[in-house]
């Protein structure tokens, strides 16, 4: 067979067609390429009492170029619990981590088992064909012996750099890709928020550039020991923590365990609390400096523009609210509120957005972004994208569920024996954060008429606290004595309707909706809560 033969001009005229082909069909694929996302979590960090202030930079790359959830909530104010909310994108009553112990679920063979294998990065990986990444606190109890130590990967992460236990900023291990590597106390080497930073930077310059990309970075900072960089180390010296109208005040007609605490504090009670106020701040510096490098590093890539950045926190904080020195673990808006800034494709900048959303809608969101179908998950958040794109009519929720189940010791605390069993992290003039009692499920609703927390406590008092913050937005005052009997009902209902829900049934409309009804179908729940009818005058 004879091969046509082709003229050198003819030959030249085929491969720069072939050029121009090429180049057209990577810069559609280009276009086409699902967009990246990373996911920034902090630790305690508040948002209630400044503790987005020292974030010059944070704000300036990501809120200002992007969207400020101002009423972004967490179920569960307390790290493990809320890191698995997140996770999983469900309540603690459908995903059973309920406090920091292997006992409480938190990192156990169980979690491992049912529901690390759904989470929506395994998910991410295994369906959507993204590249993982995560580094930093993972799960209080992760590296425990009793539950693989830290050679255990979970599913659904291509790179894993996974600190063992609890926050630290030295002498920690970290699980690398099921290794354990251990870290000194070196700043230039080994202080944890720029070690992250640094292994985010390696794997944005390393990684595939064929997949999008998946990074979950969380950090130590602001959570205690408190260790600043040490340039950072004389940084807000003037700075103490807010004086508002709930600093420093006797909790009347609260749970007993707010009651308890001493008012007013001890001055050494105040001066550890400002200590700790300033050094949290000192630590989110390099956070900030940390965001700084992500951005610059996307940007030098060619990725930013592509690439939805996500900033949150996994609690909130007190310091000095009705004279309970420092913690988190209470219903209030200073523990259970956080920051929630996004930008990215779509976005536009410089945006605020008021609708009530909760840590469980960031897995539903982060699939929706990849093109996930949320019908075939388990997950009981909604999806916020429609909220970062900005569409209009957009149906949203007007309440969802807060949940705690207290810790406790079986002894006497020796710093505060006459309080009896039962109590944990107390300080040494005797004031206790938590209790086996201190067992809560609260209704936290807004709508276009109230801004209400409706909360009942599982103990013997089978307390209530009710709080109209548009009246009351410092939470003063308990209300349910005098707050209309019928809505004290109907919040019962409601709250035990959601105490049971899963999947769509925890998006039902809420008791203010239009669309509320009540389904006596609905009324069951195995959480130990049961139904009754409140009276008013008996509380």
């Amino acid at each position: 067979l004879r091969r046509c033969a082709m003229s050198p001009a003819a030959v030249a005229r085929g491969l720069a067609l072939a050029a121009l082909l090429v180049l057209s069909v990577a810069g559609s694929a280009r276009q086409a390429r699902r967009p990246n996302v990373v996911l920034i979590l902090t630790d305690d960090q508040d948002v209630c009492l400044g503790g987005m202030t020292p974030l010059k930079k944070t704000n300036a790359l990501i809120a200002q170029m992007g969207i400020t959830f101002l009423n972004a909530y967490v179920p569960s104010a307390l790290c493990c619990p809320s890191r698995a909310s997140i996770l999983t994108g469900k309540y603690p009553h459908n995903h059973h981590v309920v406090n920091n112990t292997l006992e409480g679920n938190c990192s156990s063979k169980l979690w491992q088992k049912i529901q690390e294998p759904y989470t929506f990065p395994a998910l991410l990986k295994n369906m959507c064909g993204y590249q993982t990444f995560f580094a930093g606190k993972y799960l209080n109890e992760y590296g425990a012996e009793d539950a693989g130590g830290v050679g255990h990967v979970p599913p659904g992460w291509s790179f894993w750099y996974a600190l063992e236990k609890n926050s630290k900023y030295y002498n920690y291990t970290l699980s690398v890709n099921g290794k354990a590597r251990r870290h000194g106390e070196n700043y230039s080497v080994d202080y944890l928020t720029d070690v992250l930073a640094n292994m985010s930077l390696d794997f944005l310059e390393y990684k595939s550039n064929f997949e999008p990309f998946f990074m979950m970075i969380s950090t130590p900072a602001p959570h205690s020991p408190w260790t600043a960089a040490p340039q950072y180390t004389k940084s807000f010296q003037n700075v103490s923590a807010p004086r508002n109208s709930n600093f420093n005040i006797h909790g009347k007609n609260k749970h007993w365990l707010i009651r308890q605490a001493k008012t007013p504090m001890t001055n050494s009670s105040i001066q550890f609390l400002d200590d700790a106020y300033r050094k949290r701040w000192q630590t989110l510096l390099s956070v900030d400096d940390l965001v700084e490098k992500l951005v610059k590093k996307l940007e030098l890539n060619g990725e930013l523009d592509n690439t939805y950045i996500f900033y949150t926190s996994d609690n909130g904080y007190h310091t000095g609210q009705f004279s309970l020195p420092i913690d988190k673990r209470q219903l209030y808006e200073f523990d259970i509120k956080v920051p929630l800034l996004v930008r990215g494709p779509g976005i536009k900048p410089n945006q605020t957005n008021k609708m009530l959303v909760a840590n469980i809608d960031l897995g539903p969101t982060i699939l929706d972004i990849a093109g996930y179908d949320l019908n075939k998950t388990q997950m009981d958040g909604m999806s916020l994208l429609p909220l970062l794109r900005g569409d209009k009519n957009v149906t949203w929720r007007s309440d969802f569920l807060v949940e705690y189940q207290g810790e406790g010791y079986n002894g006497s605390d020796p710093t505060c024996p006459g309080l009896g069993p039962g109590v944990t992290h107390c300080f040494p003039d005797c004031v206790c954060e938590d209790s086996y009692n201190n067992t809560y499920a609260c209704v936290r609703t807004l709508s276009t008429s109230w801004d209400l927390q409706y909360c009942e406590f599982d103990d013997r008092e089978v307390f209530v606290e009710v709080y109209n913050l548009t009246a009351d937005p410092h939470q003063i005052n308990n209300i349910a004595k005098t707050i209309d009997q019928e809505i004290l009902e109907k919040m019962n209902y409601r709250l035990m309707m959601l105490q049971s829900c899963s999947g769509a049934t925890c998006r039902t409309p809420g008791v203010f909706d239009p669309g509320y009804r009540f389904d006596p179908r609905l009324m069951f729940s195995n959480h130990g809560v049961r139904a009754r009818r409140f009276s008013a005058q008996s509380l």
